[in-house]
């Protein structure tokens, strides 16, 4: 491990908005003094006001799970199910609307929406048919809703179901009000731990085609990372070079669309299968393993990708907050209702109210605003 004095010159870079090199960024991420790891969180805090502001995010938005009936069988997933077995579910349209409805009547911008792969949720004989059928419920309904939907991984199942390109997917979806995508099922962007965790998944090379598609179509997307479970700090910081490349390959080549978070999703394990809590042996995230990779992430990112966001979910509202001080930047959203990490044994809840939001942001000493799903004011405050 390199002292001090380099972990020093690389602050030291970072702080004069100079881009740190992948093995910088392991340096920081290995740093095991409380010394040297105050000067990252310092350094990442100030960046975070740099690059994004004092202000603190947040939205008002619903997560709609259509189903958990999913084909794949991914070592740390608790929420799927197969169909016809105890606990599987497959909403209607009338069930959605309904959600949907509720979600405006809070003052709701955004349905997310995502479910398992379900090989019977075709219309008219095809998958793509179906899914543009669950845009199109909410956007005739609710037409000032933006809709945030279809991970890559689901792009990919309705291409290879109907014998279609990506861009004829993602395509067909933008005509009837699709609005960005979130960057999930990229789990970590190595292949080594994707063939162990989720060999049935979409592999990385794949998942950075579909999302640098989207971009070229003009479609924002997110980025995650499934942290803190069998990969390493060096599989890690690729999974941000990754990233990075992808962030600047659409700054270079002016596509509208692009990556407009970044979120770190910590391994909850208290229910999930058994092989991987035979691999990982703790119920819950580590707190200060999560809160050096937040810092190294804004350091290493934030000047390409400006939003960085805390998982309260998985990481409980006080260690959320705690991230703020960590280079995030954003609390997320209200979500309403959320399955896949609450099913995984999650502590953090399901709903926040946007009251709960802004008093934990003001606890900081920071100001608040509502925003929209790509980050231009909504109510600003």
């Amino acid at each position: 491990m390199r002292d001090h004095k380099d972990v020093d010159a690389i602050l030291d870079k970072a702080v004069s908005l100079q881009d740190i090199t992948e093995a910088e960024a392991l340096c920081l991420l290995s740093q095991k003094s409380s010394q040297a790891i105050a000067k990252i969180k310092t350094t990442a805090n100030y960046l975070r006001q740099k690059q994004s502001g004092e202000t603190v995010s947040y939205i008002i938005n619903r997560n709609i799970n259509f189903t958990n009936i999913c084909e794949q069988h991914c070592s740390f997933c608790a929420f799927r199910r197969d169909a016809n077995t105890e606990g599987a579910f497959w909403l209607t349209t009338e069930q959605i609307l309904a959600k949907t409805a509720a979600a405006v009547e809070l003052g709701a911008t955004e349905i997310c929406m995502q479910g398992g792969l379900h090989p019977e949720a075709k219309k008219d004989g095809t998958s793509l048919n179906y899914y543009r059928d669950l845009i199109k419920t909410i956007k005739q309904n609710f037409p000032q809703i933006h809709f945030h939907g279809f991970s890559p991984q689901e792009i990919q199942f309705i291409a290879r179901e109907d014998n279609l390109s990506y861009a004829e997917v993602i395509t067909s979806l933008l005509e009837v009000g699709l609005g960005s995508m979130p960057g999930t099922a990229a789990e970590i962007l190595d292949d080594q731990i994707r063939n162990i965790i989720c060999p049935e998944k979409i592999n990385t090379d794949t998942w950075l085609e579909i999302i640098g598609i989207a971009h070229q179509l003009g479609v924002p997307t997110t980025s995650t990372m499934l942290s803190g479970h069998i990969e390493t700090s060096a599989q890690q910081i690729a999974h941000l070079g990754k990233l990075k490349h992808l962030q600047q390959q659409a700054i270079q080549n002016n596509y509208k669309g692009r990556i407009t978070e970044f979120i770190i999703l910590p391994f909850v394990g208290e229910t999930a299968p058994e092989p991987i809590r035979r691999r990982v042996k703790r119920d819950q995230p580590l707190v200060a393993e999560t809160l050096l990779l937040t810092a190294v992430a804004r350091i290493f990112l934030g000047h390409v990708i400006t939003n960085h966001q805390p998982s309260w979910v998985k990481l409980g509202l006080s260690t959320a907050q705690e991230a703020l001080n960590w280079g995030c930047n954003d609390l997320g959203g209200t979500l309403m209702e959320e399955h896949i990490t609450t099913m995984a044994g999650a502590k953090g809840g399901t709903c926040l109210s946007a009251e709960k939001i802004k008093a934990t942001i003001s606890d900081l000493q920071r100001p608040y605003r509502q925003r929209t799903t790509l980050y231009a004011n909504a109510n600003a405050t």
